[in-house]
């Protein structure tokens, strides 16, 4: 009977402790998009330069993945500051290329994620790419610079190495 309640206790703190590395499942941008969809190609800024009209999000429509809602995700991208507080990004959109956003139209809805970091991530870092970890949620929503399918409240924002 000892070796019964030992072995139960074993089982129950196995079960209790986190699997390492398993927390955030690292996700890419691809997973963001259903299979068979084909986010329309980034271009140069000469090209939007000579095409004015073509500077608007594309595809505002665009599918999302039902699957990712509620999912503890690690994704890698780019800042795109929107709020800041004490030389800290604490609210920003996540996206898959440099300069979206700023120099080039977002991407289409499911391939940015609204990122709120209240803890803040240092502005001057801010530049290069980062790892951002928390809970995604399929929600849209709209702002100023672009129409976001995805958010998320991270709770780590790493640079990316």
């Amino acid at each position: 009977m000892k070796s019964f309640f030992a072995s139960l206790l074993a089982l129950c703190v196995f079960v209790a402790m986190p699997v390492q590395g398993q927390e955030f499942v690292e996700t890419e941008w691809k997973d963001l998009v259903p299979e068979g969809y084909k986010p329309p190609p980034v271009r140069s800024q000469a090209f939007y330069d000579m095409n004015p009209e073509a500077m608007g999000q594309p595809e505002l429509n665009a599918p999302v993945v039902e699957a990712l809602d509620g999912r503890k995700v690690r994704i890698p991208g780019f800042v795109v500051q929107l709020q800041a507080e004490d030389s800290k990004v604490t609210e920003f959109l996540l996206v898959p290329y440099e300069g979206a956003c700023i120099h080039v139209p977002p991407p289409p809805p499911n391939q940015v994620v609204l990122v709120r970091f209240p803890e803040g991530y240092p502005i001057r870092q801010a530049f290069n790419p980062v790892w951002v970890e928390g809970t995604i949620k399929v929600e849209r929503a709209e702002g100023d610079l672009a129409v976001v399918a995805y958010q998320m409240d991270a709770v780590n924002v790493a640079p990316y190495q």
